[in-house]
């Protein structure tokens, strides 16, 4: 079967360590997909780390961390849970959060100001003098 859809290679790099099955990385790879490609969202380029710990005895065996840089922002979310398909789960939703974040940031313009010792604008008014120490 002929399909015209070529499907860009993903600009964020999904990694594993451990005993990490081909559907958790398959369904982690969907909704890594699903966040990272969004419309309006500025390019997005990093790496995303799987890894489930060998010890039986964890709690919490299954851990992932992302690093990612959106638009010229660098977002970082680490996640821990018992199961891979709650892990990845969880990991979309931060990932959303921060994502997001980051793009509002980038668009609404609004940055800090920098004090007036290092070189920002001071304050519009004077403050007030205090009529009892003239």
């Amino acid at each position: 079967m002929n399909t015209d859809e070529t499907r860009q290679t993903p600009a964020v790099r999904l990694r594993h360590e451990g005993a990490v099955d081909e559907e958790t990385l398959a369904y982690a790879r969907t909704k890594i997909d699903a966040v990272v490609g969004r419309t309006g969202l500025p390019a997005v380029s990093g790496e995303v780390r799987v890894v489930r710990a060998a010890a039986h005895h964890c709690d919490r065996p299954w851990s992932a961390t992302a690093d990612l840089r959106v638009g010229g922002r660098q977002v970082v979310v680490t996640v821990e849970e018992a199961g891979g398909t709650a892990l990845v789960d969880r990991l979309q939703d931060r990932l959303r959060r921060q994502t997001d974040k980051a793009a509002r940031a980038r668009d609404d313009g609004h940055r800090t100001t920098a004090p007036p010792w290092r070189g920002g604008s001071g304050p519009s008014q004077p403050a007030p003098e205090d009529p009892g120490t003239a």
